[in-house]
C-alpha cells in the first residue's frame, strides 16, 4: 500500500470539481433557509460514509446485476457530461423535489454524494490506487465540512458574481473530466 502524492491530488481535483460545494453554496443557502439550519456534521459524515462504503462495495453491487466497471464508467461520463453542461450552461437537467429533512437528503445525498460522484469513484478506481482514493475522498469532505459550516460567510466573500464563474470553471472541468472518462473507457 503506497500513498502517492501526484494521484492524491489527482482524484482530490476530481472530487473537487464533482462535488462542486463551492457551486452549490447558493443550494445550500436555499435549504438552510427552509429547514432553519443544517447539520453539517451530519451531512458531512453521511456523505463521507456513503462515498467510502460506494468505493469498496460499488464494484461488486455492480457485478450482482451484471455491469462492470468500465461500462459503468461510461454511464457516468454521460452523467457527468451533463451535470457540467447545467454548470456551464445554466440548465436545469436534474430536478430535485424539496425535502423535509435537509442535511441527509438532498444535502448529504444527492448534492455531496450522488450519482455523478458515485459515478467518479468507480472511474477514479479504474485509473488509481484506492487507498489515494480514500484521502482524496477524506480531504474534500473536510473542505465539505468547513464550507458547510461557513456558507453565509462564504456567500459574503464571494458574492453571487462570483460564485457562477467558479461554478462555470468548475462545470468546464468536469467537461474535460467526463470526455476523459469516456475516452479511457471506450478506447476512442
Amino acid at each position: 500500500m503506497e500513498f502517492t502524492f501526484s494521484q492524491i491530488l489527482s482524484t482530490s481535483m476530481v472530487l473537487f470539481a464533482i462535488i462542486d460545494i463551492l457551486g452549490s453554496i447558493p443550494v445550500v443557502i436555499q435549504l438552510r433557509r427552509k429547514a432553519g439550519h443544517i447539520e453539517s456534521e451530519k451531512a458531512t459524515l453521511v456523505a463521507t460514509c456513503l462515498m467510502i462504503i460506494f468505493l469498496f462495495a460499488g464494484e461488486t453491487l455492480l457485478k450482482v446485476i451484471g455491469l462492470d466497471v468500465a461500462s459503468f464508467a461510461i454511464a457516468g461520463s454521460l452523467v457527468i457530461f451533463c451535470i457540467a453542461m447545467e454548470m456551464v450552461l445554466g440548465l436545469t437537467i436534474f430536478k430535485e423535489e424539496a425535502p423535509e429533512t435537509v442535511s441527509i437528503v438532498p444535502l448529504a445525498f444527492p448534492l455531496i454524494a450522488g450519482a455523478g460522484t458515485m459515478t467518479t469513484l468507480l472511474s477514479l478506481k479504474t485509473e488509481y490506487a484506492t487507498q489515494n482514493i480514500v484521502v482524496g475522498i477524506l480531504f474534500n469532505m473536510l473542505f465539505v465540512y468547513i464550507v458547510l459550516k461557513n456558507t453565509e460567510r462564504l456567500e459574503k466573500l464571494f458574492g453571487k458574481s462570483g460564485l457562477n464563474v467558479l461554478r462555470k470553471a468548475f462545470g468546464v472541468i468536469l467537461l474535460a473530466i467526463a470526455i476523459k472518462l469516456f475516452r479511457n473507457n471506450t478506447g476512442l
